[in-house]
C-alpha cells in the first residue's frame, strides 16, 4: 500500500475484522463493523482514511484491505506472548480494575509493563508509516495510552486525538501503578484527551495538578473549555464526549414475529427480564441474580409469572476472575433454576456466547424489563440500545447508578449494585409500576428515547473531532 497517504487514522487495539474458516479450510478476514466503525466510516471514508489495528489472532496480520464501505484496514501483528502479556496481563489485569476502582487487585508486574510499552511502540510505527503529512490520527481506548506520547517523538506534525472508553480512577488510586508518570506523559502529548463523563475528565485534571502542571479552565460536555500545560510547554485540552449508539439501527426494535415466537419459547410469562453484558467481573451479573432469587423467595415475585433472561457474552476467559466469575454466576442460574422452575420451564435462561445483531434487537424488544447493573461502566451502551429498541414508551430500565449511562438517562430506575436490597427495590419498583403506572414509565422511556435518539454516536464522533481540529 502507498505510505503516508492517508490524511485520517484511527488507531485501536482490534480491528473490526474477523477470521472465517470454510469448510474446506480457505481463510478470509472479513470485515465486522460496530457501533465505532459505524460512526468512523463516513470520516474514514471522506478523507480517505485508515484503520490501525490488531486482526484478533495472535500470529496474524493480513494484508492491508479496503472494506465494502471504502475503510482502509491496516493490520498489526501480536505474537501470542505480546497478547498474553500486553492484553491479558498489563492491559485487563492491571489497568482494567485500576480504572474500574479496585474491583478486583490490579496485579503490577515489570515484564508485562515492558510489553505494554513495545506494543505501543509497535502500535505507534505502524500509524506513522500510513499518516500523511499533517495528518489527524485518533488512538482509542486504554491499551494504546503511550501511542500520543511516541508519535509526537516519531511525526510531531500530526494531531493526535486520544479517547478512553472506561472509567478514569481518583488520583488516590491511579497512583498506585508504578508506571503512572511515562503513563501520563504518554497521554499528554496528544492535543485532546476525551472521556465519557465530565467526572471521569475532573479526576485527570486533578492528577495533573498533583503532579504540578498547569490546568485551566472547568470541564464542559462536547466543548473544551479545561486545557494542561505540560512542562515542555505543549497545551492538551481535556473535555467529557459521551459515547452513544447508532440509534437507528434499533428504532424498530425486533422483527414482530420474531418477538412473539421468542416469547412463546420462553413460556409466554407475563413479565422478561432481561440481562445482556459480557462475562466480566465488573457487570454485577452475580449481584442481579442474588436479587432475583430474593424476590422468588420472599414471594415478591412469582416464578409462575416472571422469566429472566441472562445473555452473557464471553470474555478473557484466561483470566483468574473472568473464569471465576463465570463458575459463579453459572452455579446461581442452576440453584435458582433448581429451587424456583417447573420442569420444561426454567425460571431463569441462561446463554453463554454471542448473539447476533438481529436476535438482540428482538430480545431487547421482547424485554419488559432491562437490569443493567454493573459496578463500574465507563458509558454501558446496552442500557442505550434497549431505550433506542422502545420509541413506543414501553418497557424499564433498571440501571446502576455508577454505570456512564445513569447521567444521561435519569428517568430509569436507579440502583446501587453493591446493594442486594437496592437492587431488588429497582426491579420491584419496575415490576409494578409497569402494572400500576404504566403512563409514568410511558413518559420516562419517551424521555430517555429522545435523549438517545439525539445524542447519537454521530454526534460523539463529529464532536470530539470539531474539537481536535480546533485545537
Amino acid at each position: 500500500m502507498p505510505g503516508r497517504s492517508n490524511s485520517f487514522v484511527v488507531v485501536a487495539n482490534r480491528l473490526p475484522v474477523d477470521l472465517e474458516t470454510s469448510p474446506d479450510g480457505t481463510r478470509t478476514w472479513k470485515a465486522s463493523p460496530g457501533g465505532l466503525v459505524t460512526a468512523l466510516s463516513p470520516v474514514l471514508e471522506k478523507h480517505h482514511g485508515c484503520w490501525v489495528g490488531w486482526p484478533g489472532v495472535a500470529d496474524e496480520a493480513p494484508e492491508p484491505f479496503t472494506t465494502d464501505n471504502g475503510v482502509l484496514l491496516h493490520s498489526v501483528r501480536l505474537t501470542q506472548d505480546d497478547y498474553e502479556a500486553f492484553y491479558e496481563g498489563f492491559s485487563n489485569a492491571t489497568l482494567w480494575p485500576l480504572y474500574h476502582d479496585l474491583i478486583v487487585t490490579p496485579i503490577y508486574n515489570r515484564d508485562w509493563w515492558d510489553a505494554y510499552r513495545e506494543v505501543n511502540l509497535r502500535f505507534a510505527n505502524e500509524v506513522a508509516a500510513v499518516a500523511a503529512e499533517n495528518a489527524t490520527v485518533w488512538v482509542q481506548d486504554y491499551q494504546l495510552q503511550l501511542v500520543p506520547g511516541i508519535l509526537r517523538q516519531l511525526r510531531p506534525d500530526l494531531t493526535v486525538g486520544f479517547f478512553l472508553h472506561i472509567p478514569f480512577p481518583s488520583p488516590d488510586l491511579f497512583r498506585q501503578l508504578p508506571w503512572r508518570e511515562e503513563l501520563v506523559r504518554g497521554l499528554l502529548d496528544a492535543s485532546l484527551i476525551g472521556f465519557h463523563l465530565e467526572s471521569n475528565a475532573h479526576n485527570f485534571l486533578e492528577l495533573a495538578r498533583t503532579q504540578g502542571l498547569e490546568v485551566e479552565g472547568e470541564v464542559s460536555t462536547r466543548r473544551v473549555t479545561a486545557h494542561i500545560t505540560t512542562n515542555s510547554g505543549h497545551s492538551v485540552g481535556v473535555a467529557a464526549f459521551p459515547i452513544s449508539i447508532a440509534a437507528g439501527e434499533f428504532g424498530g426494535g425486533g422483527d414482530e414475529g420474531d418477538v412473539a415466537k421468542l416469547r412463546a419459547e420462553l413460556g409466554d410469562p407475563k413479565r422478561i427480564i432481561l440481562g445482556v453484558d459480557r462475562l466480566d467481573y465488573t457487570k454485577g451479573i452475580l449481584q442481579r441474580l442474588t436479587a432475583f432469587e430474593e424476590l422468588l423467595e420472599t414471594g415478591a415475585l412469582d416464578p409462575a409469572e416472571v422469566t429472566l433472561v441472562q445473555l452473557a457474552t464471553p470474555s478473557r476467559e484466561r483470566i483468574d476472575h473472568y473464569r471465576a466469575t463465570r463458575s459463579k454466576v453459572e452455579e446461581a442460574v442452576g440453584r435458582i433454576n433448581g429451587r424456583f422452575s417447573q420442569l420444561g420451564r426454567p425460571v431463569v435462561h441462561y446463554q453463554h456466547r454471542s448473539v447476533p445483531k438481529n436476535v438482540l434487537r428482538s430480545y431487547y424488544r421482547l424485554a419488559d424489563i432491562m437490569l443493567v447493573t454493573p459496578f463500574k461502566d465507563g458509558m454501558n451502551l446496552v442500557a442505550k440500545e434497549y431505550v433506542a429498541s422502545h420509541g413506543d414508551g414501553s418497557g424499564a430500565l433498571v440501571l446502576s447508578e455508577f454505570a456512564g449511562a445513569a447521567v444521561e438517562l435519569p428517568q430509569a430506575n436507579l440502583c446501587n449494585p453493591f446493594d442486594i436490597e437496592s437492587i431488588k427495590r429497582a426491579l420491584l419498583s419496575a415490576v409494578k409500576a409497569l402494572d400500576e403506572s404504566p403512563e409514568l414509565m410511558r413518559e420516562h422511556m419517551l424521555a430517555m428515547n429522545r435523549q438517545v435518539r439525539e445524542h447519537d454516536i454521530a454526534l460523539w464522533s463529529e464532536s470530539f473531532l470539531g474539537a481536535l481540529k480546533e485545537a
